[in-house]
């Protein structure tokens, strides 16, 4: 199941998106708009959905959070941009990393 919210996500909402890998949720989150698109196979999924949304893409970046150490990591495929400098499935962007983090622990503060 994907849900795509720009408020957290609550415990029943958590419950469904844990559905696909258990104990990990990946997550696509346009760090301008504030929104977060979650539960999908695969990131381009939720970057899809988010581009559909009226998302820019240099704005659109890909992770998740592992629920049983409550560790975000932002590794994507979806992060290799080297028009933004960004030559690595990890973002590397110190500022935008931070938003990424801060964001994923908002929307996943339930959890967290």
């Amino acid at each position: 199941m994907i849900l795509t919210k720009s408020k957290p996500f609550t415990k029943e909402e958590m419950k469904k998106l844990r559905e696909r890998f258990d104990v990990y949720i990946k997550t696509v989150i346009d760090v301008r708009k504030k929104v977060c698109c979650a539960g999908m196979d695969r990131h381009f999924e939720g970057e899809e959905i988010l581009l559909q949304q009226g998302s820019k893409q240099e704005d659109i970046w890909g992770g998740g959070i592992d629920l049983e150490t409550k560790i975000v990591d932002c590794n994507s495929f979806i992060n290799i941009r080297p028009t933004q400098a960004n030559q690595s499935n990890e973002i590397l962007d110190p500022s935008i990393r931070k938003m990424y983090i801060e964001l994923t622990e908002y929307f996943f503060r339930e959890v967290l």
